[in-house]
């Protein structure tokens, strides 16, 4: 009843005193005083004029889907990037880690509770001849049990405790914003890989078709050499060039083994592991619709941007735990023990004891410890606040550039496709025109030359519009606060990942 009564008194003070805590209150950071990202931002871009290369636009304030990548209608992307978010490691170690993070801010929270006790102790014992027997029987040997339960309680009068919680959850949330950023990395990751493949695909093809042209144009010149209409230098000069195409083929191919063998890795497979899908260019499709989110929701979307946040919440709530370490630490304790001879009359009467009592800790020299603490603490929030003010920086500057590439990288689209049916047209002339003896080889050649060049500037320009579009997603945030979680540990995890301010969509 006493041990009762002593718990009770303990809450009741712990309960009073439960609203001090010492240290900063965390007040999230107000997002940037802008509503744009550029001084003259793109509102649409332009079409390239073939399947593959169509206009866009751009619409303030869209959502963005959780499963951004299906907008490219590519069914073997959409089940690469699922099996990968499943099945890479580097996902998976975060995943780890956000679990680590959890359980130490449990272990923390725990702080907030007494902490009871059990113990038991047996002992065999002989007192010495020249001493009266410690028992009442009189005998000199004799064993000792002792059974007890001791309950011990640190009031968490100045928060001290509180603000380590606060600290912890705060790093498990970065932790979780961090898994998040594994996610939209990897997603964007495939997507690149995929896009790019399929751009050395089409290089490679281009590179062939180029190749043959030349062959082509070998055995014309061969003809028109038997025939003593041209020398054996046009012919050996074009056997030259012929060479110097057929040279560029292997580090082409030797590229697209290298990124098969990327993207085996990034799904969680090793590079031996041949990959059913395959792709190609024509069979992505750009969607005419990308989404700007309002610049004031950036900061709520940006998985690094939150991070930083979370961690700028752990280093103001460590200030208030040292500050809490310079005052005076209060511990209730109470016990209850019963001692015998024998086990079986442990809980006789009268072999019960009880303790209670209270200390009080506080530190008065210390060479200055407590106090270098708290300034670490201080300048720990300073580097937290920076460090959250760069990534805001580097985000809006990450898609800021996103646009420009957007924007112009279509226009470099569509003079590139320009300038590939000129010089398909100009190659198909000079051919002819060498054919029926009205050119010389030269002019052929440099419309060979012109024609190879022009035809893989356009497969490099077309792939990159792809890759700016998945750019643009990610660096909008990737829509994580939309995606459906993939199981129970996706589930647990998204009740720690705060959705942005206006909700889940």
């Amino acid at each position: 009843m006493r041990l009762g009564s002593v718990f009770l008194a303990g809450s009741v003070v712990c309960a009073a005193l439960s609203g001090c805590m010492v240290g900063p209150d965390f007040k999230r950071p107000s997002p940037p005083r802008t509503d744009a990202y550029l001084p003259d931002p793109p509102t649409g871009l332009v079409d390239g004029g073939i399947p593959g290369a169509e206009a866009q636009v751009l619409v303030r304030d869209m959502d963005i889907p959780g499963q951004w990548w299906k907008v490219f209608q590519s069914a073997p992307l959409n089940s690469l990037i699922e099996g990968a978010l499943r099945a890479n490691p580097d996902v998976q170690a975060a995943l780890a880690g956000l679990k680590v993070a959890q359980e130490n801010a449990r272990a923390q929270r725990a702080t907030l509770f007494p902490t009871i006790q059990a113990n038991f102790a047996a002992s065999q014992n002989q007192t010495p001849g020249s001493l009266s027997p410690a028992t009442s029987t009189g005998a000199t040997i004799y064993g000792l049990f002792t059974v007890g339960l001791t309950l011990t309680y640190a009031l968490d009068l100045w928060g001290g405790n509180r603000r380590q919680v606060e600290s912890l959850d705060a790093l498990a949330e970065a932790q979780c914003f961090q898994l998040e950023g594994a996610y939209l990395s990897l997603a964007s990751n495939v997507v690149a890989a995929a896009v790019q493949e399929a751009s050395l695909r089409a290089q490679i093809d281009a590179t062939q078709r180029v190749i043959a042209a030349q062959q082509t144009t070998l055995g014309i010149l061969r003809g028109q050499s038997n025939l003593g209409a041209i020398t054996g230098a046009d012919v050996a000069s074009q056997q030259a060039a012929l060479a110097q195409a057929e040279a560029t083929l292997p580090p082409l191919q030797k590229a697209l083994a290298q990124q098969r063998d990327l993207i085996a890795t990034l799904t969680g497979h090793l590079p031996s592991e041949d990959l059913a899908a395959r792709f190609q260019l024509e069979d992505l499709v750009l969607p005419h619709d990308l989404p700007l989110s309002l610049p004031s929701q950036l900061v709520e979307q940006r998985p690094d941007v939150r991070a930083a946040e979370a961690n700028l919440h752990s280093a103001s709530a460590l200030v208030g735990v040292a500050t809490a370490n310079q005052l005076p630490q209060i511990t209730l304790a109470a016990g209850v023990n019963t001692q015998s001879l024998s086990t079986d009359t442990l809980f006789g009467p009268g072999l019960t004891g009880m303790t209670t009592g209270a200390s009080v800790l506080q530190t008065i020299i210390d060479g200055g410890a407590l106090a270098a603490k708290k300034r670490a603490a201080m300048a720990g929030l300073e580097q937290a606040d920076a460090q959250y003010r760069s990534i805001v920086l580097t985000a809006f500057h990450n898609v800021a550039d996103t646009l420009r590439a957007l924007q112009y990288d279509a226009i470099t689209l569509k003079a590139s496709v320009d300038a590939e049916r000129a010089a398909a047209t100009s190659l198909d002339i000079a051919q002819r025109r060498l054919a029926l003896g009205d050119t010389t080889y030269v002019t052929v050649l440099l419309a060979q030359l012109t024609y190879q060049q022009a035809l893989l500037n356009r497969v490099q320009a077309q792939a990159a519009r792809f890759t700016d579009t998945a750019a643009l997603f990610q660096a909008l945030g990737g829509g994580w606060w939309n995606r459906t979680p993939l199981g129970p540990d996706e589930q647990a995890r998204r009740l720690r990942c705060r959705s942005p301010a206006r909700g889940v969509h």
